[in-house]
C-alpha cells in the first residue's frame, strides 16, 4: 500500500512538472511565432490607429500609443469630441468631454487598474516570471471548433486570465477575463485575429470584445500600427491647467497690464 502511495505521489508531481513545463514550451513557442525576443524588444514605440464598432452599429476613432517603459495613451474619438485615457508610468488621468468636462481627472480605481494592464509593453506572457505572473497550463479546449492550449494566467495583482493558444501558430485566438464592473464581477470574453507582421513582431489587429454570454459585441479593428514612431513623453502627463478666477474675484492688479490711453485732443481709434 505504501509503495502506491508512493508511486501516485511520484505521479502527481510529474504531472505537476510536466505542466510547468509544458507552459513553458507554449509560451516559448508564442515568443518565438511572434518575432523573437530581440524583435520585441527592439520595438521601443507603437501607435495603432483604427477603427471602434459598438454594439448599436455606432462607429469611433481610436488611437493608443504605447512606449517603455509603460507609459500609454488611449483616445476615443466619437462626433468631434476626444476623450483621453493616459498613464505616464506614475500617474493615471482622463479627460471625458461628454458631459462638458474638458479638464483633465485622476482616473478610478477600476479605470486604473485596466490602464496598468493596458501599459504592459509587451503583454502578461512576455517576461512573465520577472513581472510577477504565473502561468499553468489547464489542458486542451476548442475555440469556435479550432483546438487550443488553454493557460490560466495569475497577475500579480491576483487577476486571473485563461489564454487560448492556437496549437498550429502558439499565437492567442481568444482571453476570458474576469473584470470588477461598478462593484460587480463581469467576465468577458475576447478574441483575437488578424495578425500581421509590424517591425519584425507579429500583433493582432483585430481584438473583439463582448459580455460572456451576450451576444452585444465590441470590435476595434487596427487600420494601422506604426513601431519605433517619435512619441514624446509630454504625450503621457497629465496637462497642466491654469486655475480661474472664482466669480467676482477682483482680478490681480499686479498681472494685468494698463490700458493705453489716447494722446490727449485725439479720438480713440474706431474699427472700419
Amino acid at each position: 500500500m505504501r509503495r502506491v502511495l508512493l508511486i501516485v505521489a511520484g505521479l502527481a508531481l510529474f504531472a505537476i512538472n510536466a505542466s510547468a513545463q509544458t507552459a513553458d514550451e507554449i509560451v516559448a513557442h508564442y515568443i518565438k511565432t511572434i518575432g523573437g525576443m530581440e524583435k520585441i524588444q527592439a520595438v521601443k514605440t507603437l501607435r495603432r490607429t483604427g477603427k471602434f464598432t459598438g454594439g448599436g452599429g455606432f462607429d469611433a476613432v481610436v488611437l493608443e500609443e504605447n512606449k517603455r517603459n509603460n507609459m500609454v495613451r488611449q483616445e476615443f474619438s466619437l462626433q468631434g469630441l476626444t476623450a483621453v485615457n493616459a498613464y505616464d508610468g506614475h500617474t493615471g488621468w482622463k479627460i471625458e468631454p461628454w458631459q462638458g468636462k474638458k479638464d483633465p481627472e485622476p482616473l478610478g480605481e477600476e479605470q486604473m487598474k485596466r490602464i496598468l494592464e493596458d501599459s504592459d509593453f509587451d503583454g502578461p506572457l512576455v517576461d512573465y516570471r520577472q513581472k510577477g505572473n504565473k502561468i499553468e497550463f489547464v489542458g486542451m479546449d476548442e475555440v469556435e471548433g479550432t483546438d487550443s492550449f488553454k493557460l490560466k494566467v495569475t497577475l500579480a495583482n491576483g487577476d486571473v486570465r485563461y489564454y487560448y493558444m492556437d496549437t498550429d501558430y502558439y499565437v492567442p485566438i481568444k482571453i476570458d477575463t474576469r473584470r470588477m464592473v461598478r462593484g460587480a464581477e463581469r467576465e468577458y470574453e475576447t478574441v483575437l485575429g488578424d495578425y500581421k507582421e509590424v517591425a519584425g513582431w507579429y500583433l493582432p489587429h483585430s481584438v473583439e470584445t463582448n459580455v460572456k454570454g451576450s451576444q452585444d459585441k465590441q470590435k476595434v479593428t487596427y487600420e494601422r500600427i506604426e513601431a519605433n514612431v517619435a512619441i514624446d513623453d509630454s504625450r503621457f502627463r497629465e496637462p497642466v491647467t491654469v486655475a480661474k478666477p472664482e466669480q467676482g474675484e477682483p482680478p490681480d492688479a499686479s498681472k494685468t497690464k494698463p490700458k493705453q490711453q489716447p494722446p490727449q485732443g485725439e479720438k480713440p481709434p474706431t474699427k472700419p
